[in-house]
């Protein structure tokens, strides 16, 4: 039933990124979908000045705005799993592949690595409500 539950449910939305340590809230992220593709762009800073600029990314994203920056790209839906796809850390201009599972409606499990996911670091996103 857990498994009907989760494909009934969709990424689609506005999701709220805390801070590893604090727990404090740190952005919002918009998840929409193009085509058959996944992708997620931050709306909101909570904590950083809203006029913050990507410093350390690299290549088309350098000193680009964070408010408005594409962090999420190419994830394909596959089952209760959306992956093969990328995120972009601003923070320190690293992209790193992912995927993404729906714990709950409101809960997804963000799981950025290089390599293999074994070695990586999991985030947990709230949908905005």
């Amino acid at each position: 039933m857990i498994g009907f539950y989760t494909n009934a449910q969709s990424i689609v939305g506005e999701w709220e990124t805390f801070d590893d340590k604090t727990g404090d809230k740190l952005s919002v992220v918009e998840i929409y979908k193009i085509s058959n593709k996944y992708f997620g762009k931050i709306t909101k800073l909570y904590e950083d000045p809203s006029d913050s600029v990507c410093e350390k990314c690299e290549d088309k994203n350098k000193d680009k705005p964070i408010i408005g920056l594409v962090i999420l790209n190419n994830l394909e839906e596959d089952d209760d799993e959306y992956n093969n796809g990328t995120i972009l850390d601003p923070n320190n201009g690293e992209t790193y592949k992912c995927y993404i599972e729906l714990i709950t409606k409101n809960k997804l499990k963000l799981r950025g690595y290089i390599g293999f996911s074994i070695i990586g670091r999991t985030q947990y996103w709230q949908r905005k409500i």
